[in-house]
């Protein structure tokens, strides 16, 4: 007797209110409803050196399909990879192919998770001993936290549309795995984490991921760690700050830059017997309108921008 959808959708929903980490096990899940397009958002910045981009992706529970938003995690040990997950269609079934770690990237279905992940391999970085290395013309790095960076545009897709498609099968994407792909998938794997897992599932929890809710654009599409700051549609933060605004790291680095401004200052003024010439006193005026600039356009803090500005004037009325 077959299997109507709607019961196997029951079935499958008691196994991952069992299992909640069963979406990452290495047993198939499969239904009979396809996962909905991935949706478009933005990579936030990698928050510390070693920490590796992990894509979004749709998970399956009782309620149906709900989005597990992209966050940075730090792997299982130095010199491993992540292989995404993905959803493969065959037998008339959407099966789920629980993603994992290992020494190289093996096969995720063709699907383009983007920030590295175009369908095959990653090209995103690379281990160099214990310390890794971050394109960044592929992801997003903040190069005053994490300074082991380089840039490669050549693994760049010059691409007018980008490929949805969240499965791999008819209907789907196409692809198969390569030769380096199958050599991969033989080598020794390793889980997800403990954070990955506890990631999943606080994703499991939130309503507001459920495609049916969201009607696929979920509110928390990426984050920049596990339980860290959440973000929404491309540009905007899910979890109401605004964007350009500050995290506490920039606004210490730009009241470090104010410092910097004050502290020239004072080092010209004792270059040249107690005052500015005025062509040191425009370069210093420059140096404090790019400050206020930046300000201006939401990067960093405007406190800042008033300590370092008050204490300019207090320096000046001082030469006086």
């Amino acid at each position: 007797m077959p299997i109507r959808p709607k019961a196997l959708a029951v079935a499958l929903g008691l196994l991952l209110a069992a299992a909640p980490q069963a979406s990452h096990a290495q047993v198939g899940i499969s239904i009979t409803i396809g996962p909905p397009m991935l949706p478009v958002y933005a990579q936030p910045p990698c928050p510390q050196p070693g920490y590796l981009w992990t894509p979004g992706y749709w998970a399956w529970g009782p309620d149906g399909y709900y989005w597990v938003p992209g966050v940075w995690v730090l792997p299982p040990r130095p010199g491993l990879l992540w292989t995404p997950g993905y959803w493969g269609f065959g037998r008339g079934a959407y099966m789920w192919h629980a993603g994992y770690w290992g020494p190289h990237v093996g096969f995720y279905g063709g699907v383009n998770y983007g920030f590295g992940y175009g369908g095959a391999g990653f090209t995103g970085g690379f281990w160099a001993g214990n310390a890794f290395r971050y394109n960044t013309a592929v992801v997003n790095v903040d190069r005053t936290v994490v300074r082991n960076v380089y840039v490669d545009r050549t693994v760049v897709r010059n691409t007018t549309v980008v490929n949805r498609v969240s499965y791999n099968g008819p209907g789907g994407m196409q692809a198969r795995p390569t030769p380096q792909e199958q050599t991969a998938m033989r080598e020794q794997h390793f889980q997800p984490t403990g954070m990955q897992q506890s990631h999943q599932q606080m994703a499991a929890r939130d309503r507001s991921q459920l495609a049916s809710v969201n009607r696929g654009r979920p509110g928390t599409a990426s984050m920049d760690s596990v339980n860290g700051r959440r973000f929404g549609q491309p540009g905007r933060s899910a979890n109401g700050v605004a964007k350009g605004r500050p995290t506490p790291n920039q606004t210490q680095r730009l009241e470090g830059r104010g410092a910097n401004v004050n502290r020239e200052i004072r080092n010209e003024r004792q270059a040249n017997g107690g005052r500015l010439a005025p062509q040191e006193r425009r370069q210093v005026n420059r140096q404090q309108q790019n400050l206020n600039r930046s300000i201006h356009n939401g990067k960093p803090n405007a406190r800042a921008n008033q300590r370092a500005l008050e204490h300019r004037k207090q320096e000046e009325r001082r030469e006086r």
